[in-house]
C-alpha cells in the first residue's frame, strides 16, 4: 500500500507548534497478528523493560485491536487498572466486545480525541504508545495532554519500528527531541525484535511548558 505522508498546518486558535516532520497515516487497528508478535516474545520483551507489576494503573494509547491490553489487564491484577483508548470509533468499539467477552474487569475503554488522548489527569505509572506515534498529527499537543496523565515518577513507554516515519517507524533523535520539548526525558533505549524495532521509556523530569513556549523539533534537533 502507498502510503503519503502529510503534515500539520498551524492554527490561530491552536497555540500548540505544528508537526516539522512526516506523519504516518493510520492504516489499521492491528500492528500485526497476535501469534506472529507471540511467536517472537513481543510483549515479553517489552515488560522485561517497563517494569509493571500488580496493582499499577496503566494506559494502553492506540490501544487497536487490544494485544496489550488483554495482556496487562492480568499483570496488573485486580486491584490494578488498563484504561485502553483509540480515536477510531469503530476499532474502540470492537475492543470493547472483546474485553466484555473476555470478562477482563479491570479495563476500561475510552475514545480519544487525535491531539488529545483524555487521559484522567496524574493517574498512570505507565502509559504505553505502541507502533502509534507516527501517526500523531499533532505530537506536541499530544504529549502536552498525554505528560497530564502520569502520576509523579510515572513512565511514558514507546515502542515503535526503526525506520522513516512514512514507513511507519520513528527515528530515535525525532522521538527524543519531541519528547524533551514537554519536558519528559528518556530514561532507557532497548533494540528490540532482532533489531527492528526498540523501546524507549521517558519520565517527566522538568515541568510541563505553556504551549506557546514549546520548542519544536527539526531534524532531531530543537529549532
Amino acid at each position: 500500500m502507498l502510503l503519503t505522508a502529510c503534515r500539520v498546518n498551524a492554527s490561530a486558535e491552536n497555540p500548540f507548534p505544528p508537526a516539522e516532520r512526516d506523519v504516518a497515516p493510520i492504516v489499521s487497528g492491528a500492528y500485526s497478528t497476535e501469534d506472529a508478535r507471540d511467536r517472537i516474545g513481543e510483549f515479553e520483551q517489552v515488560m522485561a523493560q517497563a517494569d509493571v507489576r500488580a496493582g499499577m494503573s496503566v494506559a494502553d494509547v492506540g490501544a487497536g485491536e487490544g494485544y496489550y491490553t488483554v495482556r496487562l489487564s492480568p499483570l496488573v491484577g485486580p486491584t490494578g487498572r488498563v484504561l485502553a483508548q483509540d480515536v477510531v470509533a469503530e476499532t474502540r468499539d470492537e475492543l470493547a466486545q472483546r474485553v466484555q467477552r473476555e470478562k477482563l474487569d479491570n479495563v476500561a475503554v475510552r475514545l480519544g480525541q487525535p491531539a488529545n488522548p483524555m487521559l484522567p489527569p496524574a493517574s498512570f505509572d505507565r502509559i504505553f504508545l505502541v507502533h502509534m506515534y507516527h501517526e500523531v498529527t499533532q505530537p506536541y499537543e499530544f504529549l502536552w495532554h498525554l505528560a497530564g496523565g502520569l502520576k509523579p515518577g510515572g513512565e511514558v513507554v514507546v515502542v515503535d519500528a526503526l525506520r522513516p516515519v512514512k514507513r511507519h517507524g520513528m527515528p530515535p533523535p525525532e522521538l527524543k527531541c519531541e519528547f524533551a520539548a514537554l519536558g519528559l526525558s528518556a530514561v532507557k533505549f532497548v533494540p528490540l525484535h532482532g533489531g527492528d524495532s526498540f523501546l524507549m521509556t521517558f519520565r517527566q523530569t522538568s515541568a510541563r511548558p505553556e504551549p506557546g513556549a514549546i520548542r519544536p523539533c527539526r531534524d532531531g534537533r530543537p529549532r
